[in-house]
């Protein structure tokens, strides 16, 4: 049985979201039954490995209903198959459970999120700036965030290309 199909007979009442591209699986999940789909698919469809967690900016996105979305990237070491799941949370706290219990290699990935898009993983056992310097205020990768920054790198000296 496909994960897809052990979901949607596991989460019946979930409101989940299923598209196909090829071989790209892609299942949109609510914000609440996250950390329980996800723990399903690690432990009972052996999706052992993490690859990737990011986040996607939505401000001013036509059609959207949510600020931000959460991507994970699943793999199965064993079959080789690939599953791409996404939620969604919104300002002005945008959380998510951390899925750092379930696989390891959430932690920098779940951090990388937080830094440059502010949402917060809640139980995560580290979560602080991993790309930017701790006294940084602001959110990089956010659409809101002005393109010439907020006047953080006013102390940096100028470097001609032929100086780097």
């Amino acid at each position: 049985m496909s994960a897809e199909d052990a979901l949607k007979l596991k989460f019946a009442g979930a409101d989940l979201a299923f598209s196909q591209f090829r071989d790209n699986h892609r299942i949109v999940v609510p914000a609440a039954k996250l950390f329980e789909i996800l723990a399903f698919l690690k432990n009972e469809q052996h999706f052992d490995m993490l690859a990737e967690v990011t986040a996607v900016d939505y401000l001013e996105y036509e059609g959207a209903k949510d600020r931000f979305g959460v991507v994970y990237v699943l793999v199965s070491t064993t079959s080789g198959e690939r599953l791409v799941i996404k939620t969604f949370v919104n300002d002005p706290e945008p959380l998510l459970p951390s899925v750092y219990s379930l696989w390891k290699s959430a932690d920098w990935l779940e951090r990388e999120v937080y830094d440059m898009f502010g949402i917060r993983f809640s139980g995560h056992p580290d979560l602080r700036r991993i790309l930017t310097p701790d006294e940084f205020t602001g959110y990089p990768l956010r659409k809101d965030y002005p393109l010439k920054g907020r006047g953080e790198r006013h102390n940096f000296p100028v470097l001609t290309r032929a100086e780097s």
